[in-house]
């Protein structure tokens, strides 16, 4: 099949669409196009085509209209049998490619309804009326889809009553990039934290926690908040700080492999006390004890493998207490590090996700025979 991916917004080697996605489709014999906006051209990348609509100007407002127009061009320009969009900002301009003729896959990253709800770019008393417009638009749209594909099992449940052809591809590890038999003893006093970096994903409260630690903090990631990391170099906490920067994935293969403990300490928002980060599968893969915001599913997994502790996330001294339990026991910290690579091999492989899309656009096939 020519299928499309579409993204207005990430980056073009982003994990989950590049990486994992695009590549899985192209191994399995698709020809695939991967459409981004970030200005740095075209190219083909290992057998992917990755055609540039240009980069974004006029801010956000800029993006959600003229970029989200260039990619409905380039997309009817290719004309694919699958068009697959990754932002929910391109809904309209999905709806329109599927009145052309053109398949269309809605890839599910967050419950973006939920996530609305805390949009710190969005007026507070504004919130539930942007929630309730989405959420609207993602039912009238979702009906008409060919398919719709999800990052957690919660999120499938609500798109389930609307498209009966709803998987969740859920963002877990490529064991090949991330197991690896480090000997604990090699592992430095380091604590680690990777991925988008903002209020709501805790670090504030991680960084609170640095001066009851013996620990440094591998920061690796993109700011999301232009003033947060000004605000955090004024505290203590920040002199322990490594900030990295955004990695690429051997980059970040070495922040875990020398690192003592991954933390996923993001705040109880709706968005995210039922979604499955992938940082924590990370984490679990490359043979680390986590320390998890105290969420019911994270609960589930974390005690289930046995692989870490649970806190309060916007309790600097509960991470911190966590932190010295762990730095203060290799033996403990040691075995839960195998137990949770232990549980990633087991359970939450990409390959077996990435046999669920290739399935997937199989069934696409043989609707269209």
């Amino acid at each position: 099949m020519k299928i499309a991916h579409l993204t207005s917004a990430h980056p073009r080697y982003d994990i989950r669409i590049f990486v994992k996605e695009c590549h899985a489709l192209a191994a399995a014999g698709h020809e695939v196009t991967l459409i981004v906006a970030d200005g740095k051209g075209e190219e083909i990348r290992d057998s992917i085509r990755i055609v540039d609509v240009g980069a974004h100007s006029g801010g956000r407002l800029g993006r959600m209209t003229g970029t989200v127009r260039r990619v409905y061009q380039a997309t009817l320009a290719l004309r694919p049998d699958v068009a697959h969009f990754h932002d929910p900002e391109l809904l309209p301009v999905a709806v329109r490619l599927k009145q052309a003729g053109i398949k269309v896959v809605y890839d599910v990253h967050e419950d973006v309804p939920r996530q609305v709800m805390a949009k710190h770019w969005i007026p507070g008393w504004l919130r539930p009326a942007v929630s309730g417009s989405v959420e609207t638009l993602e039912h009238f749209a979702a009906r008409r889809f060919d398919a719709i594909v999800t990052s957690t099992p919660h999120i499938r449940k609500r798109f389930e009553a609307l498209n009966a052809r709803s998987v969740d591809i859920c963002n877990f590890p490529i064991l090949e990039e991330l197991v690896r038999d480090t000997p604990w003893d090699s592992r430095r006093n380091e604590v680690c934290y990777i991925g988008g970096i903002s209020r709501i994903r805790g670090i504030g409260p991680i960084v609170a926690a640095l001066p009851d630690t013996d620990a440094r903090l591998n920061l690796a990631g993109p700011w999301s908040e232009s003033d947060l990391r000004a605000e955090l170099e004024s505290q203590p906490g920040w002199s322990r700080v490594n900030d990295l920067g955004v990695l690429d994935r051997a980059g970040v293969a070495d922040v875990l492999a020398r690192s003592k403990i991954g933390l996923v300490t993001l705040f109880p928002t709706p968005n995210y006390v039922d979604a499955l980060p992938i940082k924590l599968f990370e984490y679990m893969a490359a043979g680390m004890p986590v320390i998890a915001s105290d969420f019911p599913v994270w609960r589930e997994i974390v005690d289930d493998a046995g692989c870490g502790l649970l806190v309060d996330p916007q309790d600097p001294s509960a991470i911190a207490s966590a932190i010295r339990t762990l730095m203060q026991d290799d033996g403990t910290a040691a075995a839960m590090g195998r137990a949770g690579q232990r549980a990633v091999l087991a359970r939450y492989s990409w390959a077996a996700e990435a046999e669920k899309l290739c399935s997937l656009y199989r069934s696409l096939e043989v609707h269209d025979q």
